[in-house]
């Protein structure tokens, strides 16, 4: 988005080696530092974290001022495990920026100070409404395969949803993280679930195969404001998440998604299909959920990532 508003930008990295990856990054900040004028920092609460650390230590070395990003619904807990760190990195910013209210209320609550929200922004054309009159009990789920995102509750919710609806069947899009997704594909075999795994895809990919389906599950125990949620919002499937992290900022229970306690598969499975007995409620979620996309839309978000990068110097 950067780009096409005529700025010059680098990045760093795409590599799955973590070493690799490190490399990169601190590398372009050596190669082009004397030509840089901001550095913008993806920064998430696990390993990347480190990461994050040390780009934010080259830019204070170089006098480079930096942004980072923050991401992750457990990233607040790394400012409790790593304090001295957290406040060299996020203290020396030339400002935090964080996508939703939850992760700013609780940066400031542990007194980081004027952090600025941008929301995430998506390209709204890259994920067309499309209106859905019938929900069948058919899901798709979006996320890395890792235990805190919880992948096995959406298995749980379509073996519940299997008892009374044959056609129900599930799509689970995303790579391998630590083991989960072999531990989901022995769960769906044992119980004989029809489950497609396709590995990861692009976002336009999954957007694509998005028609295919009428529900979003979102699973997770710790979480933001994830994007693939807001996508699907856009994309006018009914949003049925866990009540987690940045969650019940971003959906509006009963409005514009669905909210239920995390590992409460019986709940998950009562909403959906309150949903395909009613499908006037799933019309109306699906509406109110794209009306609330909209305002995720690079249009939308424009205006405060110029002024963060044009007030520097």
């Amino acid at each position: 988005m950067l780009r096409k508003e005529g700025f010059k930008v680098k990045t760093a990295s795409a590599k799955n080696n973590k070493l690799v990856r490190l490399t990169e990054m601190l590398w372009l900040i050596f190669k082009y530092h004397t030509n840089t004028d901001i550095v913008l920092i993806d920064t998430y609460g696990a390993t990347n974290f480190y990461y994050a650390y040390l780009v934010g230590r080259l830019c204070q070395l170089y006098q480079i001022p930096y942004v980072p990003i923050l991401h992750g619904g457990n990233l607040p807990e790394r400012l409790d495990k790593d304090p001295k760190l957290s406040k060299s990195l996020f203290k020396n910013a030339y400002v935090n920026v964080a996508p939703s209210n939850f992760l700013k209320n609780e940066f400031e609550s542990r007194n980081f100070k004027g952090v600025k929200l941008i929301p995430n922004s998506i390209n709204l054309k890259d994920y067309p409404f499309k209106k859905r009159t019938v929900f069948q009990p058919k899901l798709l789920w979006v996320r890395r395969f890792q235990r805190r995102y919880n992948p096995k509750m959406a298995l749980k919710v379509l073996e519940l949803l299997s008892i009374e609806y044959k056609e129900a069947e599930l799509c689970m899009v995303g790579p391998e993280k630590d083991g989960s997704m072999q531990e989901c594909k022995r769960m769906a075999h044992k119980k004989k679930l029809k489950v497609k795994f396709t590995g990861k895809l692009k976002r336009k990919e999954w957007a694509a195969l998005s028609s295919e389906y009428d529900f979003f599950v979102n699973s997770t125990t710790i979480d933001n404001t994830p994007i693939s949620v807001i996508e699907s919002m856009s994309l006018g499937l009914p949003i049925i998440s866990t009540n987690v992290g940045g969650m019940p900022i971003l959906i509006e229970h009963e409005k514009d998604g669905i909210l239920v306690n995390s590992e409460d598969d019986h709940r998950m499975f009562l909403e959906i299909k309150k949903i395909v007995e009613n499908p006037e409620i799933g019309e109306q979620l699906a509406w109110n959920a794209r009306n609330k996309a909209e305002s995720f839309g690079w249009e939308k978000v424009r205006k405060a990532w110029l002024e963060v990068i044009n007030n520097v110097g």
